[in-house]
């Protein structure tokens, strides 16, 4: 019975030991031998998911099957996709991408430029900056790459003045002038546009003004022009930047039917980078 119980437990062990290493294994498909691989791509809802729904149907004839996963958090795409749980992601943008990565010591890169959205102002309570008033609620997000854009797009409408040299490096920390006496309140970013009715401005990323059905051309008080440096891209794991599949999805965000579909689609919202 004794030697019976401790085949039995060396046979557990190892059978633990291969369930363990097949769940760790997280090799991206190459789409090698003519094979079809499947790519799960993680991406927020707008416009990013409806992108990659866009050439879904031609990466498919070229091998390559999108499985999209939506999100709408700016931190489980990039901790999933370097845990292994996705392929790739396409939802932010370069800054945010090089702050996050360095924070959680992430092996991350971007292979395709894709779109720039630009970040705007919006309120319910006034039509103009200039109705703004004394002490005004302003709702910016938390994460320190896009607060510090929204900060140097206040300073350049002349709501605020920042350090010189700081850029959109800028923490509220960073303020030296404020007449309006503003009061800032940081929060994340998908939460915006529910706090809109709340607050007197909130500085909202296009993705989530598109998703609240906000005309970012027309609705918003002031907007970041086409000269943002804040291109969305396409981030894999660094290790698998020169993947085959990865790459053909890469060729294809930049492929001049998806500029003609940003173009046609966003009127402007969003703009293409390449």
């Amino acid at each position: 019975m004794k030697k019976l119980l401790i085949g039995a437990m060396a046979l557990l062990l190892s059978t633990s030991l291969v369930a363990c290493g097949s769940k760790t294994e997280t090799a991206t498909p190459t789409g090698a031998n003519g094979e079809v691989v499947t790519l799960k791509v993680g991406a927020t809802p707008v416009p990013h998911e409806e992108v990659l729904k866009f050439i879904a149907p031609t990466l498919e004839k070229d091998g390559v099957k999108l499985e999209i996963i939506p999100f709408n958090d700016y931190v489980q795409p990039n901790i999933q996709l370097n845990d292994g749980q996705l392929h790739a992601n396409y939802f932010q943008h370069i800054p945010y991408l090089e702050s996050f990565s360095a924070e959680h010591k992430l092996d991350l890169t971007q292979i395709a430029k894709v779109h720039i959205e630009p970040i705007g102002a919006y309120s319910q309570k006034h039509k103009k900056k200039e109705d703004l008033p004394d002490g005004a609620t302003v709702a910016i997000p938390n994460n320190p790459a896009d607060a510090g854009r929204v900060l140097a797009l206040l300073a350049k409408q002349e709501l605020i003045k920042l350090k010189d040299g700081v850029g959109v490096k800028g923490t509220v920390k960073d303020i030296t002038e404020n007449k309006k006496n503003l009061v800032f309140k940081e929060m994340e970013a998908a939460m915006m546009p529910r706090v809109l009715g709340d607050v007197d401005l909130a500085l909202i990323n296009t993705n989530y003004a598109l998703e609240a059905k906000l005309v970012p051309t027309k609705d918003a008080l002031f907007i970041e022009d086409k000269e943002s440096p804040y291109v969305n891209v396409l981030a894999v794991r660094t290790k698998d930047k020169d993947n085959a599949a990865l790459q053909k999805l890469a060729k294809a965000l930049n492929s001049p039917e998806v500029k003609k579909y940003i173009e046609e689609q966003y009127k402007g919202s969003v703009v293409p980078a390449f």
